[in-house]
């Protein structure tokens, strides 16, 4: 066996571990407020299961609660008969609900929010963590300075928005659509999630840039592009890019690139951007090309030989690029409160039906796993923001007012306080079947569309690697 084969095979062991100790752990830390919860309120637990459906593995307690590990590893569960008869969805616990004692709609409110307290506890935890060893933040994430306008919309004709608009190189985007972004990331979101329509239907944006120290609004009409039908207007970031490695016996070689190449200029135009590199030298191919870096503070002139149509693919054929980064140290309240605020405007896009964001844009498991998987590949940074996303997301989404989640069950409760009688058994288990069904449909529905990005994922990559490992 190769040592790059042994290298994947830790990588991948240690990636299904962060994901187990992350990803499961989120769902053991939800099932544990209810726990401790419904213990210290004195009610009764017949069961404590990660995931639904048949059991693994099963024990009992000393304290009489049943702990198992089940197949479906769709969430998790705590069977509390005294607060919910979920037998039909959990499986009978051998407990009569009718024959115990009646518990009180405070000791129901706590034990239902305690699930998504803790999440946000947990989250509030690792946000500390991550306070401490900081978040490293990417150059060209860091920005919202525009580096690149692209003429057309990637492998069409069709203009892209942002040229017809007249987004200039250099103007800085502060809002879109009133909503102000910081960041490459928050710009993305905004834009994506934005749900303006001009009166032909169209979707249409509000830009507020920068230019000369001067703003002003321009009108946009994203087109829905890539496999995800996502709206893009055809710009990309402004930043410093730098050589970071050189095959030897390359095209890049020989044309004299070295590690620490700040690349200035190509052709005579001013570089900023991979894009515009890429975009400067694809007019030039099959003729040399001049190329500008700053290498120990000064300037120098590189000829790139002609490059053939299969190395263009390379941007450089040998030269990997790296766009440099800082570690970010954000406070804990800062992250938890970004995250709240994306999880309300994702939901409310899902909502909003001038919105071009549907159920096929959402993770499911399959989705969380793929994401984890690569974040674990990133560092542990990124696992730790993940986790912290999706225990965020996990806290809301539970306590949505919708039969089977917490806030169905807290819903359910008030409803019985206000009218002074509990609700027919009869009305809450048709109400339960339905949504479990509904939240099932989901879930595969969404993790249909899951696969089809992981597998166009991997045969994306693939088809980048195959030309550029040619081009060496």
């Amino acid at each position: 066996m190769s040592f790059d084969s042994v290298s994947a095979l830790f990588s991948n062991v240690w990636s299904i571990f962060l994901i187990v100790l992350f990803f499961g752990g989120s769902i053991f830390v939800h099932e544990l407020g209810h726990f401790l919860a419904a213990r210290k309120r004195g009610l009764k637990v017949a069961r404590f299961s990660i995931g639904f459906g048949p059991k693994i593995c099963a024990w009992t307690g000393k304290d009489g609660v049943e702990y198992r590990l089940s197949w479906l590893p769709l969430g998790g569960y705590v069977a509390l008969p005294q607060l919910a008869d979920m037998r039909e969805i959990e499986g009978d616990s051998g407990d009569d609900p009718e024959s115990l004692p009646q518990v009180g709609y405070a000791s129901k409110f706590i034990v239902f929010v305690a699930g998504a307290l803790f999440n946000v506890l947990f989250a509030f935890v690792l946000a500390c963590v991550l306070w401490g060893i900081g978040q490293p933040l990417s150059n060209d994430a860091a920005t919202t300075r525009v580096g690149h306008v692209s003429a057309t919309m990637p492998g069409t004709n069709v203009p892209s928005p942002a040229s017809e608009a007249g987004i200039r190189i250099g103007d800085t985007v502060r809002a879109i659509d009133g909503v102000t972004v910081k960041d490459w990331s928050s710009f993305k979101q905004a834009l994506i999630m934005s749900s303006g329509r001009a009166p032909d239907g169209r979707p249409r944006t509000v830009f507020t840039i920068e230019r000369d120290g001067q703003t002003s609004d321009l009108v946009l009409y994203p087109r829905l592009s890539a496999d995800e039908s996502l709206r893009m207007v055809g710009i990309s970031p402004y930043y410093d890019l730098s050589v970071q490695e050189v095959t030897a016996n390359s095209l890049g070689a020989k044309a004299g690139f070295k590690p620490g190449d700040e690349i200035m200029a190509a052709d005579g135009t001013p570089i900023h951007n991979a894009a515009l590199l890429s975009e400067v030298l694809s007019r030039q191919t099959g003729s040399p090309v001049k190329i500008t870096v700053k290498r120990s503070g000064a300037p120098v002139e590189l000829n790139l030989p002609a490059r053939t149509e299969a190395a263009a693919a390379a941007i450089i054929p040998g030269v990997g690029f790296t766009v440099g980064y800082k570690l970010v140290h954000v406070s804990p309240f800062a992250q938890i409160s970004e995250m709240v605020v994306t999880t309300f405007r994702t939901l409310g896009s899902l909502l909003n039906p001038k919105s071009d964001i549907g159920l096929s844009k959402v993770s499911g498991p399959v989705g969380i796993v793929y994401i984890f998987y690569g974040a674990a590949g990133a560092g542990i940074a990124a696992v730790l923001w993940f986790t912290i996303l999706i225990n965020i997301n996990l806290a809301i989404f539970n306590l949505l007012p919708i039969p089977v989640l917490d806030g169905g069950h807290i819903l359910f409760a008030t409803i019985a306080k206000l009218r002074g009688r509990a609700l027919p058994r009869n009305f809450i288990m048709s109400a339960q079947q339905v949504f479990i069904v509904l939240l099932f449909s989901m879930i595969l529905y969404v993790s249909f569309f899951d696969v089809r990005r992981w597998v166009g994922d991997v045969r994306a990559s693939q088809e980048t690697a195959a030309p550029a490992k040619a081009a060496k």
